[in-house]
């Protein structure tokens, strides 16, 4: 087998769309989730909010001002954008186009329900995932943990909080983190069932087939089934299973 990495292909492709409340643990997932996949990229948003000590202009945000921010969004630069917690946030066209680079067989975006929103509208067949707190109590007290949260802004991410979790019905998946083993094997667990999903797989199943028909005596194939064409001809594709909305 050739060594080469073999450039993913479109059915290959997984878009992955994390939300949460702000608190429950979405960012340190993500993070996981990229260590153990390498082939999937993180979509890096643009965002008008002040960029924290730890943070790297680049690597967790785009750090850009509002004016310079409305502007990319007048100009048509965002797959999706909304207003949260008081700032802007967005992800822009240029990072999805940079994920199709031939090493990378997805991408990953952060965002909240009403950007989930926008990027299934345009991609429906993106992945969704809410990621829940264990509970609400638990959700305050890691707020009320951040050092550099000023009361206010906890105040007005609780608030938040209790009108983003009013959204889980939306999404695909649902994912309590109450353990971060647990809920990181979880969330990679999605990410593989989902590259199996038949609409996937359907051409890898139709190679074999094809073999096993070319290796049957004549040809043909043994206990030809009547749905088949003349001749043993492979049979029209099944339709798609309709995802539940």
């Amino acid at each position: 087998m050739s060594s080469e990495r073999r450039a993913p292909e479109a059915r290959d492709w997984l878009l992955l769309l994390l939300c949460s409340p702000s608190g429950a643990g979405k960012t340190t997932l993500k993070n996981r989730l990229l260590e153990r996949f390498g082939d999937l990229r993180f979509s890096v948003s643009h965002t008008t909010r002040p960029r924290r000590a730890h943070e790297q202009d680049g690597r967790e945000y785009h750090f850009v001002g509002r004016d310079a921010f409305e502007r990319m969004a007048r100009e048509g630069a965002f797959v999706e954008w909304a207003e949260v917690h008081g700032n802007l946030y967005g992800t822009s066209v240029a990072e999805v186009e940079a994920a199709h680079d031939g090493r990378h067989r997805g991408i990953v975006f952060d965002v909240d329900y009403q950007g989930a929103r926008q990027i299934l509208a345009r991609r429906p067949d993106a992945v969704s995932v809410f990621v829940l707190p264990p509970s609400f109590a638990e959700l305050e007290r890691r707020l009320r943990g951040r050092a550099d949260e000023p009361e206010a802004s906890v105040r007005r991410r609780l608030g938040n909080a209790r009108r983003e979790l009013e959204h889980y019905a939306f999404f695909d998946y649902v994912l309590v983190n109450d353990g971060l083993q647990e809920s990181t094997e979880a969330l990679c667990g999605i990410v593989l069932a989902e590259r199996q999903r038949r609409e996937r797989r359907a051409p890898d199943a139709e190679r074999v087939l094809a073999e096993a028909r070319r290796a049957a005596p004549g040809g043909a194939r043994p206990d030809a089934d009547p749905a088949s064409g003349p001749g043993g001809a492979p049979p029209k594709p099944v339709p798609e299973r309709p995802r539940l909305g």
